[in-house]
């Protein structure tokens, strides 16, 4: 069982709408964040008429033996409030230095870069290995949290002094993961991944006066799931063998939906997204550009036409925009080409199959 091309997959639909063409957090449609799979605190799914919630569930058919094991991997997006601060009385200690005190503002220039708010975000996994199918069919739900936490990057002058300062803060996350098994056919089973963001749950009416977007730093954002089966073999939900009609109509998928991840059956992506079984990350592609309607060869020429003021927006806002705008601009001519005319999976039409 091997999950690297799984993992490369999920890393896309991670940071899907991460942000938008054209990169930059002065653009319109990058103002408020969006993402697909967003786990909100319950609290504020109570409250809402949409098609917020608070928790996903997977559900999928694992041929098993004596010898089969499961991973189950859960992973999201946790959102981090950068904001800037200026230090009100720049100082340089005796013995180094000195933590200067520090006045929030909405923009801070230094040497020639500009530092300004934004929401950045921290992958976090959990990972559950070595799972026999036959022993956790009334397991109990696994809780998982994750602490708050603040971390301050002292931004220094030319001499040294702390100027200001960025600042990194992040909520709690508290949730939990059931994983429940059911034979249903043989030495078929269903799987099932239910995962929950319990965040708030133990506080009287918490989130009742948040807005959507500092609700963001209450949820799981991206979530999404990943099984793994040594020795086993998954079931394809779309295309379903004979004789598993039924087993197959009894999953319950619930803001995901699973896919065959790998060619040989072992692996399962279960996304907010829907793909189709074994999806591939197309080999011109040079790397994720976080844009749902992404065309690579498109939206690579366009990064190129940004003007310089725009790309150095794009250049110091977001470490990973950063890395986007210098792939793209040292990109070779024969790379771009490759990104042009690609035709696959060319299928005869229906007077051909006649």
């Amino acid at each position: 069982m091997n999950l690297d091309r799984v993992e490369k997959i999920a890393e896309a639909v991670l940071y899907e709408g991460y942000m938008l063409y054209p990169y930059r957090p002065s653009s319109v449609k990058n103002q408020q964040r969006w993402n697909f799979g967003v786990l909100y605190p319950p609290s504020w799914c109570d409250r809402q008429f949409g098609s917020d919630r608070s928790s996903m569930q997977t559900e999928c058919l694992l041929k098993t033996g004596s010898s089969t094991r499961l991973t189950v991997k859960v992973r999201f997006l946790h959102i981090v409030q950068r904001s800037i601060a200026k230090a009100v009385s720049p100082t340089t200690g005796s013995s180094g230095p000195a933590k200067p005190n520090l006045e929030p503002v909405d923009r801070l220039e230094l040497a020639g870069r500009v530092y300004q708010p934004w929401q950045e975000a921290v992958e976090r996994e959990l990972s559950y290995d070595d799972l026999d199918p036959a022993d956790f069919a009334t397991m109990s739900p696994l809780l998982f949290s994750f602490a708050e936490g603040r971390d301050i990057d002292y931004l220094r002058d030319e001499q040294g002094a702390a100027v200001g300062a960025m600042i990194r803060e992040w909520n709690a996350l508290n949730g939990s993961v059931e994983i429940r098994s059911l034979s249903c056919h043989d030495d078929v089973v269903r799987i099932a991944v239910q995962v929950d963001n319990l965040t708030g749950s133990d506080l009287p009416m918490p989130f009742e006066s948040e807005s959507r977007e500092t609700t963001l730093s209450h949820s799981l954002v991206s979530a999404h799931t990943i099984l793994g089966a040594e020795n086993g073999e998954f079931l394809s939900l779309l295309d379903t063998p004979a004789g598993f009609e039924e087993e197959v109509a009894h999953c319950q998928n619930l803001g995901t939906w699973p896919v065959l991840a790998t060619d040989n059956a072992d692996a399962v992506l279960s996304s907010p997204i829907i793909l189709y079984d074994h999806p591939q990350i197309a080999p011109e592609s040079a790397g994720n550009l976080f844009d749902s309607t992404e065309i690579d060869e498109i939206l690579s020429l366009r990064i190129l036409t940004l003007t310089e003021d725009e790309k150095r927006e794009m250049r110091q806002f977001d470490d990973r925009t950063r890395s986007i705008l210098e792939r793209t601009e040292q990109m070779p001519e024969e790379q771009f080409m490759k990104l042009h005319g690609i035709l696959r999976g060319l299928t005869p039409s229906k007077e051909e199959m006649q």
